[in-house]
C-alpha cells in the first residue's frame, strides 16, 4: 500500500532516512531532526511531501519516497525531483520501490509535470539496474554541483548588500 504520510510517520521517515545514508556510506551526514523534518514536512510552508510503502499484510513501514517540485525555464513548466527512495533490505524485491516511484509518476502526470528527476550513486549498480528496468534515461553529460560548509560561507560573504532586498522563497 502506498499512502501519504502523517505527522505520526515522522519518526519513521528519520529512521528510513538514517537507513538509507548508512546504505549510502554517508551515515555521519544524516542530522536532520524529527523536528526538523516535521516543520519541513508539515509545517506551513512544506518544503517538501512524502509517500509510505506500508506491507499490507502487517502494516509495517517498509520504505519511502521524499519529493519536492523544482521548474524548468527550457519547458516552463514544474517538475518533480526524487531527494529520497528507499525500501527497507528485507522488503526489496516485492514491488514497493516501483509502485511508489508509479505513484509518483501518476502524480507528476496529474499535476502536469514533464519531468521526473532524481540521482542515484554511480557505483550503486543493483539500484541503477532496477531504473534501467523502468526505462529511466541517465544523463550521464550533467555532474552534479554542492557548495556547502565553509566555501558557501565564504561566497555568501562576497554577496552585493542588496541581496538583503531579494525576496524570500
Amino acid at each position: 500500500m502506498i499512502r501519504a504520510a502523517t505527522t505520526s510517520d515522522v519518526p519513521e521517515i528519520r529512521a528510513m532516512i538514517r537507513e538509507l545514508a548508512a546504505y549510502e556510506r554517508a551515515a555521519e551526514q544524516a542530522r536532520a531532526t524529527e523536528e526538523q523534518l516535521h516543520e519541513a514536512l508539515f509545517g506551513e510552508q512544506p518544503a517538501a511531501s512524502v509517500l509510505i510503502a506500508q506491507d499490507e499484510d502487517t502494516g509495517e513501514v517498509v520504505g519511502y519516497a521524499l519529493w519536492f517540485t523544482r521548474f524548468s525555464t527550457w519547458t516552463g513548466t514544474r517538475g518533480m525531483h526524487l531527494e529520497d527512495l528507499y525500501v527497507r533490505p528485507h522488503a526489496r524485491g516485492a514491488g514497493h520501490g516501483k509502485a511508489l516511484l508509479a505513484a509518483l509518476a501518476a502524480l507528476c502526470r496529474s499535476k502536469g509535470y514533464e519531468r521526473f528527476e532524481w540521482w542515484v550513486l554511480a557505483w550503486n549498480e543493483p539500484t541503477i539496474a532496477f531504473y534501467k528496468s523502468l526505462g529511466v534515461e541517465l544523463l550521464d553529460e550533467w555532474t552534479v554541483c554542492r557548495l556547502s560548509g565553509e566555501p558557501l560561507e565564504r561566497l555568501a560573504a562576497e554577496a552585493p548588500a542588496a541581496v538583503d532586498q531579494l525576496p524570500a522563497s
